[in-house]
Formats: C-alpha cells, structure tokens, sequence
C-alpha cells in the first residue's frame, strides 16, 4: 500500500511499459499479426493495472495478491516475447529493449512479494 503522495517507481515503469508493448502490439498487427500480439497486449498491460489495483489495496493480503498476480503476467509477457522473436514476427532490437524492461520489472515484483509474503517468525518465550 503506498502513499500517493510519493512517487511510485514501480507504477511509472509498468506504465511506461504497458505504453511500449501497445506500440509494439499495433505494429504487429499492421503486419496482421493478430493472435501473439493480442496475447502479449493482455499481459504485457496488465503487470501495470495490477500494480494500480495493488496501490488501491485494502490490506496486506489483497496488496500481496495484486503483486503476485502482477509478477505472473510478466512472466508470461517474457514468454510471448520470446515466441514473437522466434517466430520473427519481433526485431531483436525491439525484443532485446522490451525484454530487458519485462525482466526488470519482474525482479521488482518478486522482490516485493518476497517481502510481502515471509513473515518473521516469532519467537515463543
């Protein structure tokens, strides 16, 4: 749960990324690729509205739920990538770029929802 008063790091990258993958997705289908890139569209947009719906969470669990479910989404983002590459539907540069930001991105959620979910445990004295 943040304060809005603050600046969110995590929330301005899956933004910025979402915008980056909307871009990508349009030029893929004026090559009418249409079924990966609706694919990718999804979960490469959706790592940041469940970031959004993370900093509008109620509690610590719906927090940790929110990142969880955001972390999931770029993983499968990183796969859908991968595919659009292999399949030469995606530039390495493009990829290269796009990849790296999934990547980054995923290193922060999980970094998050370690934190959100190990709890220290306590002693019993």
């Amino acid at each position: 749960m943040t304060d809005f008063n603050k600046k969110n790091i995590l929330a301005d990258k899956s933004y910025q990324f979402a915008l980056k993958i909307v871009s990508v997705c349009k030029e893929l289908t004026s090559q009418k690729e249409y079924i990966l890139s609706k694919q990718l569209l999804k979960c490469g947009t959706s790592i940041g509205a469940n970031v959004a719906e993370a900093n509008g969470a109620i509690s610590n669990a719906d927090f940790s739920a929110k990142i969880s479910i955001a972390y999931k989404e770029s993983l499968e983002t990183k796969y859908w990538l991968r595919l659009l590459k292999d399949s030469n539907y995606l530039k390495e540069e493009s990829f290269e770029s796009l990849f790296e930001s999934a990547d980054e991105l995923s290193r922060i959620l999980y970094s998050i929802l370690k934190s959100t979910r190990i709890q220290p445990k306590k002693d019993n004295w």
